[in-house]
């Protein structure tokens, strides 16, 4: 069964000319296979030729047909959807920036599992703690926090402690 190309605005031999000039590969091998369809072979001979399968020829001269030479490209995947808006980002940002209040938040120094628990109350949105330590990550955050000092401390004594400990 032949397979119908109504874009005719190039012959077989224009295409075969343009596979071999074409540095993907991949797109050399379909436009070989519209040609192999132009010149009159079937569908099935034409894609044993080629290498794939019947269907797939098929598509992809629906594809040739809609866009051209440049439909026959692979397209570029726009991946995952980000789980937070970029107003939930930045706000998540500043909360790691400015750090938690010992009183509200209940710490003294912002985990990954705490984080993941503020994000769910403020935003309804549940990540793993791996996904927000990709999310921190992305943000500029590394893993390393600076020790953190009792609330209750006395900070007269851990700045006489600085100063007269040994410098290495």
């Amino acid at each position: 069964m032949v397979v119908a190309i109504t874009r005719l605005d190039l012959s077989a031999r224009q295409l075969r000319r343009e596979a071999a000039r074409m540095k993907d590969a991949d797109a050399a091998r379909r436009m070989l296979a519209v040609a192999l369809v132009l010149k009159g072979k079937s569908r099935a001979e034409a894609a044993e030729t080629c290498g794939m399968d019947r269907q797939s020829l098929r598509d992809w001269v629906h594809r040739y047909n809609a866009e051209g030479v440049g439909g026959l490209s692979n397209r570029k995947s726009l991946g995952v959807k980000p789980l937070l808006t970029a107003a939930q980002t930045a706000e998540l940002a500043r909360l790691v920036e400015t750090g938690p209040d010992i009183a509200k938040d209940g710490v003294v120094r912002w985990r990954r599992v705490d984080l993941r628990d503020v994000i769910e109350d403020r935003f309804g949105v549940s990540l793993h703690e791996r996904t927000v330590g990709k999310v921190l990550h992305r943000l500029g955050f590394g893993k390393l926090s600076v020790r953190p000092a009792h609330p209750q401390g006395d900070v007269q004594a851990r700045e006489t402690f600085k100063k007269t400990s040994p410098s290495w």
